[in-house]
């Protein structure tokens, strides 16, 4: 496994179950800088991406039309938006609320919704309420509070949001502790402006199919932990899996796997404008 230079971990497509040793193969060439991909790659490599989905589902007995391909904007400039929407997609995935800010004051929403799926402060919570249309990372109730402190400033209109869990047992990531996933979930439910709709989680970076596997398992246990001790939560969202891991995602419960590299290539270097 390896990253490509902005970061972000890379995957290719195997097909089939893979062993738990297996290593990745290289992305292609096509996904590459980002300077001349346009509307039909992305279609291409969307049809590609929905093919291994597809495969995945039908190893672990699920359908495909589970699962939601979420593209990964960030980093990307504002003609890649252009050619996700472009190419049929219904939202994109940011992670900086100020790029988030700059692009849509080009593009504006661009017929898009718009998902926060990085870290967020309390203090741009404000910000993030007036850009976002779904917050995939609450990671506390303090965070909760102040989205829906902010979101009836905003005037009352309410948000989805995902509670990221720490299903990985990582020191330097962010989420609930999964131990802790029900009472916080449990208490976001009070906030009449959250619409708390599932959980999210990001697996460790690492090629051990089993760490992987079990990461999900954990996140998938979480929910349906939820699901059973929350009366009225119905949690239908599991948002998990990215470029390098994501049929594997698929394979245990993901209902939205997060896409960059694989769908988009690699980020360019320097600033999104």
């Amino acid at each position: 496994m390896s990253r490509s230079p902005s970061g972000e971990r890379l995957f290719a497509f195997t097909g089939g179950r893979r062993p738990a040793t297996a290593n990745p193969l290289p992305v292609p060439a096509a996904c590459g800088t980002l300077s001349a991909v346009n509307e039909q790659q992305i279609r291409e490599r969307a049809l590609e991406v929905r093919e291994a989905i597809a495969r995945a589902a039908a190893r672990s007995g699920r359908s495909p039309s589970d699962v939601t391909v979420l593209p990964i904007t960030k980093g990307h400039p504002v003609a890649v938006v252009r050619g996700v929407a472009a190419a049929g997609f219904g939202a994109v995935g940011e992670n900086r609320v100020a790029e988030v800010e700059a692009k849509q004051a080009e593009l504006g929403k661009a017929g898009l919704r718009w998902h926060m799926v990085g870290h967020l402060q309390r203090n741009k919570a404000g910000r993030a309420v007036r850009v976002f249309d779904v917050v995939e990372s609450v990671d506390s109730v303090r965070l909760g509070q102040r989205l829906q402190l902010e979101a009836e400033r905003a005037g009352g209109n309410p948000i989805p949001v995902l509670v990221q869990v720490n299903a990985g047992a990582e020191d330097q990531k962010s989420g609930v502790e999964p131990a802790e996933v029900v009472d916080v979930l449990g208490e976001l439910l009070d906030h009449r402006l959250l619409g708390v709709e599932g959980l999210m989680t990001m697996a460790p970076f690492t090629s051990d199919e089993r760490v992987l596997r079990r990461t999900f398992q954990v996140a998938r246990e979480c929910l349906e932990r939820c699901r059973a001790e929350l009366s009225g939560f119905e949690g239908r969202t599991l948002s998990m899996g990215m470029s390098n891991d994501f049929e594997i995602a698929v394979e245990e419960g993901s209902t939205e796997v997060r896409l960059g590299t694989v769908l988009l290539g690699q980020r360019p270097e320097g600033r999104w404008t």
